[in-house]
């Protein structure tokens, strides 16, 4: 009877700290508070209600999904892992950056050079996706390299305040290693500023609103960049309410090259009507993975991704290169964990665009032959 005593006062000690340990730290990871967030949010287009909205009439969830969403949360939350070892290819950062080129470093994270400036997209070194040390989608793949190995950039792009595109302790080492300016839809700054970013290195955004990096004192010789807030179709969060702070894509644009990062969205009109504004692209950053059909307005398919680059091309599928993005890293959906590529890759070919498909780290020129060996293949 001791025993039994003994055995469950430490197995409740055990648990104890167990919950403990996963809860340490959650209110800082989350972020600002909603207090914090709405005196920002307040001015932007489409800011009512104390939430955004998308343009579209959107859902995150369709209706009457709920009871098929937690039969495939029992048997299918595994369909995303890999079979085998994701491949790898250490970064090869030249010193000077290129007019057109990418490295991926997995999900949503790139770095990009556009006319001799570096854009870091959607930086997210952590181990685990969520505010929580101990619950929450892990990663797949090691991370290609250490913050420590990046270059200078010149500006940090985020996306949207999601785990998987916005994480606390990255920004904390970025303002560490670096001093690019972070560029954000509004709303986010306030997560920055509750995690110790510096008021000068915040620039919040409103859909349409643009900067240029010389504006923030950033100028080169090869001349300006332009970086632009586009419209996205997706949602925002760290919490239980939804929506204080904005989504969007953006667009950077230099004095010979295009480049669009989609980040995170479902299909919408806005990417035609960013690519008359803004485009043509030479390179486009485009979501592929974690769809399904219970969620079709916010996260697009690998088809709609290939319609995107078209729309963002002025209807011209053929023209630029397309980059899918927001697979391979993380387990966040159901589908097989080479099903978005596969998918894209003849969603692609149907239309005659252009795609290179880097493997995590591996940096690519978009002018250069794409890669004829399909390395996810192996993987399974």
């Amino acid at each position: 009877m001791k025993l039994r005593k003994v055995v469950g006062c430490a197995a409740g000690a055990f648990g104890l700290a167990w919950v403990v340990r996963a809860a340490w730290g959650l209110p800082s990871a989350i972020g600002a508070s909603i207090s914090a967030i709405q005196p920002y949010a307040a001015s932007a287009g489409n800011y009512r209600d104390r939430q955004f909205h998308n343009t579209e009439p959107s859902t995150q969830l369709a209706p009457g999904s709920a009871p098929s969403l937690f039969y495939s949360l029992v048997t299918r939350r595994k369909a995303g892992r890999p079979r085998g070892i994701i491949p790898l290819q250490p970064p090869q950062e030249p010193q000077a950056a290129a007019d057109l080129a990418v490295t991926w470093y997995g999900h949503a994270s790139a770095l990009v050079e556009v006319d001799g400036y570096r854009v870091l997209t959607d930086p997210v070194w952590s181990e685990r996706v969520s505010p929580s040390a101990l619950i929450g989608p892990t990663r797949l793949h090691p991370v290609p390299a250490p913050l420590t190995a990046l270059p200078p950039v010149d500006a940090i792009l985020i996306s949207h305040d999601h785990y998987d595109h916005l994480d606390r302790e990255t920004v904390r080492e970025l303002v560490r290693l670096q001093d690019a300016p972070f560029l954000v839809p509004i709303g986010i700054g306030a997560h920055l500023r509750h995690w110790g970013v510096p008021e000068d290195r915040i620039v919040e955004l409103d859909w349409g609103g643009s900067v240029s990096l010389s504006r923030l004192g950033r100028a080169r010789e090869s001349g300006d960049l332009m970086i632009t807030c586009a419209e996205a179709r997706h949602f925002s969060g760290r919490g239980l309410v939804r929506n204080t702070t904005l989504w969007a894509s953006w667009s950077i644009a230099g004095p010979t090259k295009r480049v669009y990062f989609g980040g995170d969205t479902g299909y919408t009109k806005a990417f035609a009507q960013a690519g008359a504004a803004l485009g043509p692209f030479d390179l486009t950053l485009l979501p592929i993975g974690a769809y399904d059909e219970r969620w079709p307005d916010v996260h697009m398919n690998p088809e709609e991704a290939v319609h995107a680059h078209a729309d963002l091309n002025v209807g011209d599928a053929g023209y630029g290169v397309l980059v899918p993005i927001h697979w391979a890293t993380f387990n966040l959906a159901f589908h097989g964990w080479s099903e978005p590529v596969r998918r894209m890759v003849a969603a692609a070919e149907a239309a005659g665009t252009s795609i290179r498909v880097p493997m995590p780290g591996q940096r690519v020129l978009p002018d250069g032959l794409p890669p004829r060996v399909s390395w996810w293949e192996d993987v399974g």
